[in-house]
């Protein structure tokens, strides 16, 4: 069977993929470029798991108190040495990126600390963590308070107005690496680090945490290595590679990744106990092969803002940006184009290919959300995936495809479900 046959057994008609082989034509540098950074990345973990010595044994599963997990602490050495910091704690037991980012916020802030974001309001599920929006257990509950410094019109750092926000009580600086529901930026991790070390020379005593969801990989070298104090992210994102069911990790110094494993279980235990249940093969696994996933994921997202920029949608980033994150970003303007592209997703998907995705009243958020995704792991957004909210400008987040080939099916199915419910003119794809 041709490959255009299996094409239309999927959906795909033969005028969009065309259009899609075309615009694959320009893209051929770009990507030779990925490899060589998926290259590098590669090298650099495999190293890290040779320096760690990883062996059979690694894999045992433990369980109860966890005490003496060999592969858990070896699966914690090889992410420390991976990101070059002190310590890092990667358990199954952080739940989430958002579970994460709150355990390394609380553990490092006391009451009457303040909390400063330099890059404007951070992503919707941390306003509740922080107070912003009302929450039990928020920051806010504990006495801690919170200042943000929004970022100049053209998405650049507000220098004068950070200074200016940084006092006595600044104990911990937040940055969100990507960009979450908002259309500002990606910021590079040069970018990062020019801002730490601004922050630093003012106070040095200060923490930086910087949320790297969805960057890992994506460049040769992470926040870590730039100043940050401690970098978190999701085990179902980039560093699980497609394979850890659950997870998150804080990478960062030992000072940091301390007050985080007494805060996850307890004072006096910290990193000593906490059984991974049979996850280090997972994890490890996983680990190995993020390099190789991401750049899957970002080649798709590359891909998917030259289709739609063509088609004259606005795509942040645009499409010869360079890319900091796995995150494209479409303002599609109409809440039937954002449902019909997350109808495409889900129906290139493995799992759940039939299922209709609706938008629902998803916790954490403030208003209706979309998601489309056939995972083989519940909410794995390194796994091919978009959601978006329904408001203005109704813009989908795409992401993720643990293969190059099921990303671009993904882009081609999300396009099609437009061109069939004529919402995109089909002459305009020749």
């Amino acid at each position: 069977m041709e490959i255009n046959s299996i094409y239309e057994g999927l959906g795909i008609s033969k005028e969009v993929r065309n259009f899609g082989e075309e615009i694959l034509k320009g893209l051929e540098e770009r990507f030779r470029a990925i490899d060589e950074t998926t290259e590098y990345n590669q090298l650099k973990v495999i190293k890290a798991m040779q320096d760690a010595k990883v062996d059979a044994e690694c894999f045992n599963s433990s369980s109860g108190y966890g005490y003496d997990d060999v592969g858990r602490e070896k699966l914690e050495t090889v992410y420390a040495k991976t990101f070059g910091t002190e310590d890092a704690l990667v358990r199954p037991q952080i739940t989430c990126g958002t579970h994460a980012l709150a355990l390394a916020l609380m553990s490092n802030l006391r009451p009457g600390d303040e909390l400063l974001s330099p890059v404007g309001r951070p992503y919707d599920t941390l306003e509740e963590v922080i107070g912003i929006r009302e929450s039990k257990g928020s920051l806010k509950e504990y006495g801690i308070s919170y200042r943000e410094v929004e970022l100049l019109s053209d998405g650049t750092f507000d220098y004068e107005n950070i200074k200016k926000a940084i006092n006595e009580k600044t104990k911990l600086v937040t940055i969100q690496r990507s960009k979450g529901y908002a259309s500002r930026p990606t910021f590079s991790v040069k970018q990062i680090g020019e801002l730490i070390k601004f922050i630093k020379d003012i106070k040095p005593s200060v923490k930086v945490m910087v949320d790297n969801c969805y960057g890992e990989f994506v460049e040769r070298i992470e926040p870590s290595e730039v100043g940050a104090d401690m970098i978190v992210g999701s085990l179902i994102k980039n560093p699980g590679g497609g394979l850890a069911p659950i997870g998150g990790y804080i990478a960062g110094t030992k000072d940091c990744v301390e007050n985080a494993a007494f805060r996850l279980t307890s004072p006096g235990l910290g990193k000593e106990v906490g059984a991974s249940l049979g996850n280090n093969r997972a994890f490890m696994q996983g680990f190995f092969l993020a390099p190789t996933v991401t750049s899957a994921a970002l080649k798709g997202a590359i891909f998917a803002a030259n289709i739609y920029e063509r088609l004259g949608y606005k795509c942040i980033p645009n499409a010869t940006e360079s890319r900091h994150d796995i995150i494209q970003c479409i303002e599609l303007h109409s809440a039937e184009k954002l449902c019909k592209f997350a109808e495409g997703i889900q129906a290139a998907s493995p799992v759940d290919s039939y299922v209709t995705p609706v938008p629902w009243d998803m916790p954490g958020y403030d208003s209706q959300v979309i998601m489309a995704a056939g995972a083989f792991i519940q909410g794995s957004s390194i796994e091919l995936s978009c959601d978006g909210p329904l408001r203005e400008p109704y813009s989908v987040y795409f992401q993720g495809g643990l293969t190059w080939y099921h990303a671009k099916l993904g882009i081609l199915s999300s396009l099609q479900k437009l061109v069939d419910a004529n919402l995109v003119n089909v002459d305009s794809l020749c």
